[in-house]
């Protein structure tokens, strides 16, 4: 049976981070300055998943009824979602879907030649708490070719829905990827909408692998006028 991740442990990591444990001043204050910014939004891109599975958690590192785990550097990422008043949003849906460390997606579509991962999950689901707080443990995904010598940098796609607010799809990148330059898509962003899409990787807590990296990725989200 698969090892599901324990939320009292994951969003006491989250919690951790938001003290300050493992982060930077400068760092955290970085993030509570951009947390109220509308985050930028961007195309949802050809890969979202089109076939159910049955493990769509929050840890997509290891696969339901697979006792091997994912390839690829360890990744939590936490975050908060928002409305523009900077006030925490419960029960928002947050799904992303990613390449694995090959950067193959797991989607027909795909033309990528690259190995899929058979122990990784590609697509996982969380749901914002009373704090509006939300959770993944996954793998930082690989660079992969889009065409005409254009390589997509690492990514996480995201669709953030909650009644009462605009659906938000967008994408988290990584700082220092050196193909976050030339990234089409990226660039199409103004400097400060790219500021809120792209995190700093930092050093794990305690409690996380040795080797792991985290990141704080906050989401700001759209009201619908009444």
């Amino acid at each position: 049976m698969k090892s599901v991740l324990n939320r009292r442990q994951f969003f006491k990591g989250a919690l951790g981070v938001v003290a300050g444990l493992g982060v930077s001043h400068s760092v955290l204050g970085q993030a509570m300055d951009n947390m109220c910014d509308l985050t930028a939004r961007q195309p949802e891109g050809p890969f979202y998943p089109v076939e159910n599975q049955p493990d769509k958690d929050n840890d997509l590192t290891q696969v339901r009824g697979k006792k091997d785990k994912a390839k690829g550097q360890i990744l939590y990422v936490f975050g908060h979602i928002l409305n523009e008043n900077c006030e925490p949003i419960s029960g928002a849906l947050v799904e992303i879907w990613q390449a694995a460390e090959s950067g193959k997606y797991n989607h027909p579509s795909d033309p990528n030649p690259a190995p899929l991962d058979p122990h990784f999950q590609y697509w996982g689901k969380d749901v914002s708490d009373e704090s509006g707080k939300y959770s993944f443990k996954t793998i930082i995904p690989g660079n992969y070719p889009a065409g005409d010598g254009w390589i997509r940098p690492s990514h996480l796609h995201y669709k953030v829905q909650k009644r009462g607010f605009f659906e938000l799809i967008t994408q988290l990148y990584f700082e220092g990827n050196p193909y976050n330059e030339k990234d089409r898509i990226l660039k199409s962003l103004s400097p400060q909408e790219r500021e809120s899409v792209i995190v700093k990787l930092i050093p794990p807590l305690d409690w996380m692998e040795k080797d792991a990296k985290q990141c704080i990725f906050n989401v700001t989200l759209r009201g619908v006028p009444r």
